[in-house]
């Protein structure tokens, strides 16, 4: 909607994981290092850690970027609530195994087989489990045991296990200690610091075209930071809104005032205005009521700006209606006498 009233070429903050959008913290170039290092020593496990949309997805799809045209059969499995009766099978659709046997005995044949033939092409196998917090202990050590396929120059399949903190705790348990020996390396990838939450921001903008319009304040870099806390997913979520309300206001300069108005729009949604304190104490029924209309006027100014919003957003769509319609009437598809009457229909005039 903001795209082409701010001429980008395309959504810098979609929520979908991007590789095109990949910005290299300074915490994603230590994860990367590792995963590259993993790579160069073709076995082993590598362990990637991070909270929720940290951007471990992204990073593990832009490495599949930087592995393209190498000697390398790479499968990701995102895993979900999988138990080890269900990981074999995972494992064989992943890699694009077809007409895999129904029994765990020959699923793992077939997966042998397959990392076998590759071997002997050259190629090496890659394994990429993504959100492996979710896989039971059992899966986790099913996933283990397939690390024994050993070939003649060593193992036939590597595996990078990429989730969220907790999954640290279930390696700590006292039956994880096969897997933590094959742990080469592992990583927890934090938030970003606001020099880099800066960048990023800037760096998604510059990969749509973005030409210093909006023109964005110095001083909202510490308020975007603060509110988002170094996460790119938060990151995303609040900047999109920020360029969609300067949108709205057709706004070229967006600062303190517009970042604040999203913050408060965004707390609201998420339910943040519930925590503030209201007194509840007998003798202050004055405060509660001034407290309360207070509220009110908050609350029915807000509603008028976001009315005020919707407005333009309609305002916007008639007139792309309108040019639509002219461009069809003009091309020949539709009669000259076709017109939108206002309340969205389509009359012929008498």
């Amino acid at each position: 909607m903001y795209e082409s009233f701010y001429r980008l070429t395309g959504k810098p903050f979609s929520l979908s994981p991007d590789p095109r959008f990949f910005y290299a913290s300074k915490g994603h170039r230590r994860a990367m290092a590792y995963l590259e290092y993993g790579i160069h020593q073709e076995e082993g496990f590598i362990l990637i850690t991070g909270e929720v949309g940290a951007g471990k997805t992204t990073m593990v799809r832009n490495l599949f970027e930087t592995l393209s045209g190498k000697p390398l059969l790479t499968a990701q499995l995102v895993s979900t609530q999988l138990d080890a009766e269900d990981l074999v099978l995972s494992v064989c659709l992943a890699f694009g195994l077809e007409k895999v046997a129904a029994d765990k005995a020959g699923q793992l044949a077939h997966l042998e087989m397959f990392l076998r033939e590759a071997a002997a092409k050259g190629q090496r196998a890659l394994l990429v489990v993504d959100e492996v917090q979710n896989l039971s202990a059992d899966a986790v050590e099913e996933l283990r045991m397939l690390s024994n396929f050993e070939g003649d120059h060593g193992p036939l399949l590597q595996s990078f296990l990429v989730g969220q903190p907790e999954f640290r705790d279930m390696m700590r348990s006292e039956g994880m200690q096969q897997l933590r020996q094959r742990v080469i390396a592992n990583y927890h990838l934090g938030p970003m610091d606001e020099p880099d939450t800066r960048a990023y921001v800037e760096y998604r903008l510059a990969q749509v075209g973005w030409q210093q319009d909006p023109r964005l304040a110095e001083d909202i870099w510490p308020m975007i930071f603060r509110f988002s806390g170094g996460i790119p997913r938060r990151i995303n979520t609040f900047c999109d809104r920020l360029l969609l309300l300067g949108y709205l206001e057709e706004r070229h300069e967006l600062g303190p005032e517009q970042v604040r108005t999203v913050i408060g729009d965004l707390e609201q949604e998420l339910g943040g205005w519930m925590a503030e304190g209201v007194a509840t104490a007998p003798d202050a029924a004055d405060t509660v009521s001034h407290a309360a209309l207070a509220q009110f006027a908050e609350d029915f100014q807000s509603l008028d700006k976001r009315l005020a919003r919707m407005e333009r957003v309609l305002l916007y769509s008639y007139r792309q209606t309108q040019q639509i319609f002219q461009a069809l009437r003009d091309a020949g598809h539709l009669p000259a006498d076709l017109d939108p009457d206002p309340g969205g229909r389509t009359k012929a005039s008498p």
